[in-house]
């Protein structure tokens, strides 16, 4: 009776789906894909980059819940937040899709949103928005405003 290889369960960031990855194949070199929605796995995931023209696909119509960190390269309490943002996106992956818009390069949105300061969160469920963060605050705030929506 041979052992059962050890696997990890990957959440795709695309569609949710829970997808058992064998690690021995991983560590062969090949790249796990959704069984759902054949979009590739990835154990770290990134934000995922959100402008105006892509505002639609990424956010409202994503079936996850999505925090969109509104950011300026200009802006210190921005970069002082980044590394939390891109924690997040890592340890939420499947279950909160993470994104970035840089609100000089895309003015539109954050004027649709009525952004008036940054670094502003939103979340987003369903495609509406359902809560802002406003300026600096710890990953840990920002996860417990997270968790009713996830």
């Amino acid at each position: 009776m041979s052992a059962k290889p050890e696997t990890e369960l990957i959440a795709c960031s695309s569609c949710g789906a829970k997808n058992r990855v064998p690690l021995d194949k991983v560590q062969d070199g090949l790249e796990p894909v959704c069984g759902r929605c054949k979009n590739p796995l990835s154990v770290a995931a990134h934000p995922v980059l959100v402008t105006d023209a892509n505002f639609a696909e990424e956010v409202e119509r994503s079936p996850l819940p999505v925090l969109l960190d509104m950011w300026a390269e200009w802006c210190g309490p921005c970069r002082m937040i980044a590394p939390a943002i891109e924690q997040l996106a890592t340890e939420l992956a499947g279950r909160v899709r993470v994104g970035k818009m840089n609100i000089d390069e895309n003015p539109a949105t954050p004027s649709r949103f009525g952004v008036r300061s940054i670094p502003t969160l939103l979340v987003f469920k369903g495609g509406r928005e359902v809560d802002r963060l406003v300026g600096a605050m710890p990953k840990q705030e920002i996860l417990r405003r997270l968790q009713p929506f996830i």
